[in-house]
């Protein structure tokens, strides 16, 4: 167990000036912990908005023969769906909680790269932008969250809907690229004295395991898009079968990228999970160097897979032989997961907060998710399982009950230290039971519309085949969903501003994050921690007892020094990552006008990139700090 925990470091501390607000605050800043803000923010917004498109498929298919949406309209519903889900809503839900907490759970004052951490956010941001508007204009990318080649070449989507796809997952990889290598840079280099890698917080670990993942699968992604790019706007033939392409390239590229992308949503959330049950069953991680590597050997395997979301391609026995093999394997790191969360409940003082309930459902979702995940490894089995709504349902349990549930985990743990102020726990469990019911109402029957043979991506079916009642059931589960999330909407909108507030460490946690005000001094730590055990805060004498807690009133009436006051030198706010963010946008553009006229797109082109290279400069060479 733990053995020491620093003194606090604003502990006596003097008077702090006020932390800046407004807009250009906003726009400027390079505060880690206010990006992680405004990335929960806007995950939030995207999530919203992929669940009104889903909202709108179930309206579609609750009955036989539904006249709601037009085929064409439906394509780019379920297209964005899953675009948005992926890329908008989970992955930067993700990204919050990595901007928020790494830099506090290793003890270090920011992020390796702090202005490179803004940039991300706005290319984010304004990527998402770009992607999403144009389905106010009936021009939103229709080819699948997967935009299969050659279905989505100029030939067979002649349109722009497909070009929006193709040139908004190039913007947000830029994001996800720049992010990841910041994260690894701050997790090697900047971690406090005595924070050796098997010290870390859980969570940094999962998520340094995502950042490689990130950095590793998004170029193999890009390499496809830039492809497809290039068939699409200058005529080129990588994906045309007609000049010798082979049929099978954008399914390997794809897949390549899209399995570990898999790893890359649920990883953040089993480290959440494993922060939470630990402080709510009052017990150590149970088999923490466990947990550890088969983190690592789940991103290891994760890149050995792919294909098994091919066997209906014709590979050869060999070829689905090992991939089946793979995918098998990779369930015994997840099932060791399981297994030590189970442990770590097991015999210890369990608080069933909201916090609590999500994270035990996790377990429990994820495990039914990943058994029909495991189903799927055996190739005459996925044969009859591929391209129905049992996909649908296996994936939703995986990445609903495992990344959504996780994320909320974290949203009712770590808020009173993001805000000082605590989730109203009554409209907390609201949200969970109504979510909960509702996201199995909605996605089980999936398995059995699916056994029954329902096709994926279909957007009417005829009566009598069996599906009806399946059907409505899972768009009646919709309606369930879509009220418990506006439960949890409006208990993070009402407390923000009027939730009770939070001591340092209301929960008793063990991590160095818990060791600072709620919420922390742009600096952190006034004195960087020295850390001599995996759980600081908890000491080895009675296991679960805190070498410190302050109540909310002492917090109340204590002043927290600002940097300057503490001499501390902190990077300054910046607008220029928003403004190079923009210029790339604009760069990407100007492809968009290729068809109707070249020199309006070049025009363009050139000018998004002078813009970006001039604000590039300016970022460069402005002073990152001001040394007295």
């Amino acid at each position: 167990m733990a053995t020491v925990a620093a003194a606090p470091p604003y502990a006596g501390a003097p008077a702090a000036t006020p932390e800046a607000t407004g807009l250009w605050s906003w726009l400027t800043t390079v505060d880690h912990k206010r990006i992680g803000a405004l990335y929960l923010v806007s995950g939030l917004a995207f999530f919203v908005i992929g669940g009104l498109e889903a909202a709108l498929l179930r309206w579609q298919l609750a009955t036989p023969n539904g006249q709601v949406l037009s085929a064409e309209l439906y394509n780019q519903l379920f297209t964005m769906h899953g675009t948005t889900m992926i890329f908008l809503a989970v992955m930067p839900l993700s990204a919050a909680f990595f901007n928020f907490l790494i830099p506090l759970q290793i003890g270090a004052r920011d992020v390796a790269f702090p202005r490179l951490n803004a940039f991300s956010y706005w290319v984010y941001l304004l990527g998402g932008v770009f992607i999403t508007v144009p389905i106010f204009f009936g021009l939103a990318p229709d080819g699948g969250w997967f935009g299969y080649a050659p279905l989505s070449t100029k030939a067979f989507s002649p349109q722009h809907n497909m070009d929006f796809w193709v040139l908004g997952l190039q913007i947000l990889g830029i994001s996800s690229l720049a992010a990841a290598f910041n994260f690894i840079t701050t997790i090697i280099n900047m971690r406090a004295p005595g924070m050796t890698l098997m010290r870390m917080p859980i969570f940094t670990w999962m998520s340094f395991v995502v950042q490689f993942l990130v950095a590793l699968a998004f170029p193999v992604i890009t390499i496809a898009l830039v492809f497809l790019q290039f068939d699409r706007f200058f005529g080129t033939n990588f994906y045309t079968i007609a000049k010798g392409a082979d049929p099978l390239l954008w399914q390997h590229l794809f897949w390549v990228f899209g399995h570990p992308e898999v790893y890359i949503l649920i990883l953040p959330a089993f480290g959440l999970v494993s922060e939470v049950l630990p402080t709510f069953s009052r017990k150590p991680l149970f088999g923490y160097p466990v947990m550890v590597y088969s983190g690592i050997l789940i991103g290891f395997l994760g890149f050995g897979v792919w294909a098994h979301h091919m066997f209906s391609v014709g590979m050869g026995p060999i070829a689905d032989a090992v991939f089946s093999l793979a995918t098998m394997l990779i369930a015994i790191p997840t099932g060791v997961k399981i297994f030590n969360w189970v442990a770590t409940m097991w015999g210890g003082q369990l608080r069933f907060t909201v916090a609590m309930k999500f994270a035990v459902a996790l377990v429990a979702m994820f495990t039914i998710g990943g058994i029909s995940g495991v189903m799927h490894a055996s190739p005459p089995a996925d044969l009859q399982q591929t391209d129905t709504y049992f996909v649908v349902a296996h994936f939703h349990y995986v990445l609903f009950g495992g990344s959504i549930f996780g994320l909320f985990a974290g949203v009712y743990f770590y808020f009173p230290k993001v805000v000082g102020r605590f989730l109203s726990e009554r409209l907390g469990n609201w949200h969970f039971w109504i979510t909960f019911v509702g996201m199995n109402l909605t996605f089980f029957p999936m398995h059995f519309s699916g056994l029954y043979g329902m096709p994926r991506r279909i957007y009417s079916y005829d009566a009598g085949q069996g599906f009806d009642l399946f059907n409505l059931a899972s768009s009646a589960g919709t309606v369930v969903l879509m009220i418990g999330t506006a439960l949890g909407l409006w208990n993070i909108w009402r407390s923000w501003s009027r939730g009770e507030r939070a001591s340092s460490n209301p929960w008793g946690a063990a991590t160095l994050e818990w060791a600072m005000p709620s919420p922390p001094p742009d600096y952190n730590f006034a004195t960087l921690p020295q850390v001599t055990s995996r759980y600081p805060l908890w000491n080895t004498a009675g296991g679960d007892t805190l070498v410190h807690e302050t109540t909310a009133a002492e917090e109340a009436g204590r002043r927290i020094p600002s940097s300057a006051e503490l001499g501390i030198v902190m990077p300054n706010p910046s607008i220029w990552p928003l403004v190079c963010a923009a210029g790339i946008v604009v760069m990407f553009c100007g492809l968009l006008f290729m068809d109707d006229s070249v020199p309006t797109a070049i025009s363009i082109m050139i000018g998004g990139a002078a813009w970006w290279i001039g604000a590039l400069y300016k970022w460069l060479l402005t002073p990152l700090e001001d040394h007295h």
